[in-house]
């Protein structure tokens, strides 16, 4: 398994880099809408799962093989919740050191309430933690986090973070719709973010195959409700696709099957992707991947989706035989 990938196209950061410092799925949340399936089991335990000295190394070659302008930022995130990375801290100021390129962590932001932890986000140029609601009611419906964490410590701490902190904050809030799009959860989401000053308020909703089988995105009325009562900075993240880069190290099947650790693709994200690399012989590719036994294609609301085969979906995204 490779520790760094892409760079792949995102809805927010353009053009990723992404470096992935924990196994996959290793959470402490186990969100409705994760695109990577449910979380199994849950954990909230920080240690460095892959050596620091690898994760560099393999940062160093990634940023070797690719020209100015083709990376628009270096961002953790990947398989999990890279706070349970012990040696985040010092990963990112070593990535600083290497590169001018921005680099930017993708959290939940459940631990931010340890200062420790928010000290070691401190050389980041932006950090974007989930936010999806701030009742504990609606937070554990929807999150599902380890029981000993709370919302309220978990807001505290981004109130925290937010005065500490000198780059940007960007919180993401994905809207479930029935869940986390209407008035009476919105309404103390909204004071709680005027609390926490983010630069951007990110609103998505699921665009790929969810963990659970009944999660639909937020409708357009949703979306205005919650664009109205967030407030002025809230904006709504349009869908990302482009060209997936498979690393040159790999074969295609195993430089696919590595973003789909990250990633779901869409077949025609796939299709573009291998016809990109493969040519002619990129039904071949996608045959051999199939075969492989670490993917497999599932249906989400009507699409054709390419997933990791480990992801656990429950009854949702039936398989293609």
């Amino acid at each position: 398994m490779s520790l760094v990938y892409g760079p792949v196209p995102s809805r927010r950061l353009g053009q990723s880099l992404g470096i992935d410092p924990i196994p996959f799925k290793t959470c402490n949340y186990n969100c409705v809408y994760c695109q990577l399936g449910r979380t199994a089991p849950v954990t909230n335990e920080r240690c460095d799962f892959f050596s620091p000295a690898s994760i560099m190394t393999a940062v160093e070659a990634a940023l070797e093989r690719h020209q100015p302008g083709d990376i628009d930022y270096v961002t953790f995130v990947g398989q999990g919740e890279p706070l349970l990375c012990a040696s985040l801290g010092r990963l990112i100021r070593s990535v600083k050191a290497l590169t001018s390129i921005p680099v930017a962590v993708i959290t939940n932001g459940s631990l931010l309430f340890l200062t420790g932890v928010r000290e070691e986000l401190y050389a980041a140029d932006v950090v974007i933690p989930t936010l999806d609601a701030v009742d504990e009611a609606t937070f554990r419906q929807i999150n599902r986090a380890w029981p000993s964490l709370r919302i309220d410590r978990i807001v505290a701490g981004l109130e925290a973070f937010r005065e500490e902190f000198s780059g940007k904050i960007w919180v993401e809030v994905m809207l479930v719709r029935g869940l986390n799009d209407i008035e009476p959860v919105l309404v103390p989401l909204a004071a709680a973010l005027e609390r926490i000053r983010p630069d951007r308020i990110q609103l998505n909703v699921p665009v790929r195959l969810p963990a659970e089988e009944w999660v639909e995105p937020s409708d357009a009325a949703g979306l205005l409700r919650a664009m109205t009562i967030l407030g002025e900075v809230a904006e709504v993240i349009p869908a990302a696709e482009g060209m997936f880069e498979v690393d040159e190290t790999d074969s295609l099947v195993d430089g696919v099957v590595d973003i789909l650790r990250r990633h779901p693709m869409r077949q025609r994200e796939l299709e573009r992707t291998l016809g990109h690399l493969a040519g002619e012989s990129k039904d071949e590719v996608i045959k051999a991947l199939e075969e492989s036994g670490y993917a497999r294609r599932r249906i989400y609301r009507g699409e054709v989706f390419w997933t990791y085969a480990r992801g656990r979906y429950g009854s949702a995204g039936p398989e293609i035989a």
